[in-house]
């Protein structure tokens, strides 16, 4: 029954008609000539993509080096070079609003959530203590799992309501707090990271709150089975030889089968656990699922699985930045993930996500506060940084939605670590 009113909710909500578009070409690699303009290259989530930025393919060594490499998929931006007759499929819609950092328009009419009872820093102080208890509580119950003790699903109950709750009051602080993270504890820290997302984007697509309490169990539990795997294989700071990753998929087998030893285990914490790695056209596993064949949650939690991921800095790789991955996830649909979820999911989170850096146009840099759900490209930020005079700011919180900031608007993203700061230092939560 939960699955069947997720179903019906989220087919409400992708009836929304999606945001403008411009055109890209999505082509094979095979098909690459020297003189055709690179606008993305669909690459292997944790490689290098220093390449894959837009820029005109002048260089014979460059296109060897883009034959050479995982990647299967290239977009090209026909207005700017060479185009190419046929290719996989027509034409590529992509979002403006990605594709150059411009308006993506006011959100739809739709079941999205009412703006945040709580500001950002009322919330916080709360988010603060919820994230130390629920990362002590999934901690223990992990460490159970590796000792083969039974799971105490009961256990989690009570810090869920808490996530819950935090989430329902004000989406942005207990996510940006998340994002916040020691990399040798990343299992444990991912599985909190995911579970907020989860709660956070389910409620923007109108879900109740009893479903969002077991989407957050399923979240906390959603990589259970990794407590399983060899820890050599688990923490191995490279990559995994074809045998090692073989044995790092049954991860999801054995999360499914430790839960179907466990008493109360719903619907809802089975699909996250069992279809976060399904992929929309079928290269998923276990059970190589695809399109709708997938349940909504596992849908979901594919997106918000690999959002969270590749944010996430570890022993063996540096986080991206936000928005970044956003665009990444939009490109990667539909092969690896629901379109119209995706599209949703960017709403949810925002064009620019709490706690991803900005620089307005004027010449300062700006951490964001919170999400503007009906003007995306108006935020709350908090102003950190003079680019023109080169020095840190007395922190200045802006509304950029407001008169007073007239003629302030967000130009682009920016990477934190180019200008040696550290936003969640700047928010106070470091």
């Amino acid at each position: 029954m939960q699955d069947t009113r997720l179903l019906f909710n989220i087919d409400m909500v992708l009836n929304e008609p999606a945001w403008g578009n411009v055109m890209i070409k999505k082509i094979n690699k095979n098909q690459l000539r020297l003189g055709m303009y690179i606008h993305d290259i669909q690459c292997d989530w944790m490689m290098d993509t220093s390449i894959c930025k837009k820029t005109m393919l002048r260089k014979e060594a460059d296109l060897a080096w883009i034959l050479d490499s995982s990647a299967a998929t290239v977009y090209i931006d026909t207005l700017k070079g060479l185009d190419v007759s046929g290719g996989l499929g027509a034409e590529d819609a992509f979002p403006a609003c990605l594709a150059a950092g411009l308006d993506a328009g006011p959100d739809p009419d739709g079941p999205a959530a009412p703006q945040a009872p709580t500001s950002y820093w009322e919330e916080v102080v709360f988010a603060r203590e919820i994230k130390r208890e629920a990362s002590q509580a999934i901690h223990s119950l992990l460490t159970d799992v590796r000792m083969g003790r039974a799971v105490q699903v009961d256990q989690l109950r009570p810090v869920v309501t808490q996530i819950t709750d935090s989430i329902l009051r004000n989406p942005g602080a207990l996510v940006s707090l998340c994002r916040l993270r020691e990399a040798d504890a990343y299992t444990y820290q991912h599985s909190l990271g995911v579970c907020a997302l989860l709660v956070m984007f389910c409620h923007h697509l109108g879900l109740d709150r009893a479903t969002l309490q077991e989407v957050a169990i399923g979240g906390l539990l959603h990589d259970i089975g990794k407590m399983r795997v060899p820890d050599h294989i688990l923490n191995k700071p490279g990559k995994l030889t074809a045998a090692e990753y073989a044995t790092m998929q049954d991860h999801v087998l054995l999360g499914l089968e430790t839960l179907g030893r466990t008493p109360g285990i719903s619907a809802p914490v089975l699909q996250v656990t069992g279809e976060h790695h399904e992929r929309y056209d079928g290269s998923g596993y276990p059970g190589g699922l695809s399109g709708l064949g997938i349940s909504p949650l596992g849908r979901i939690s594919a997106i918000v699985d690999v959002y969270d991921a590749v944010t996430s800095t570890r022993v063996y790789h540096a986080g991206i930045e936000p928005s970044e991955a956003l665009r990444r996830l939009y490109l990667r649909s539909p092969g690896d993930f629901d379109p119209d979820l995706v599209q949703h999911f960017i709403r949810a989170i925002g064009i620019y996500p709490v706690g991803s850096m900005v620089r307005l146009e004027s010449n300062r840099l700006a951490v964001v506060l919170e999400h503007n759900r009906a003007r995306a490209l108006q935020p709350k930020v908090r102003i950190v940084y003079d680019i023109g005079r080169g020095r840190t700011l007395s922190p200045l919180d802006l509304d950029l939605a407001a008169p007073a900031a007239a003629g302030d608007g967000i130009l682009g993203p920016e990477r934190p670590a180019a200008w040696n700061l550290e936003p969640q230092a700047l928010l106070g939560l470091a």
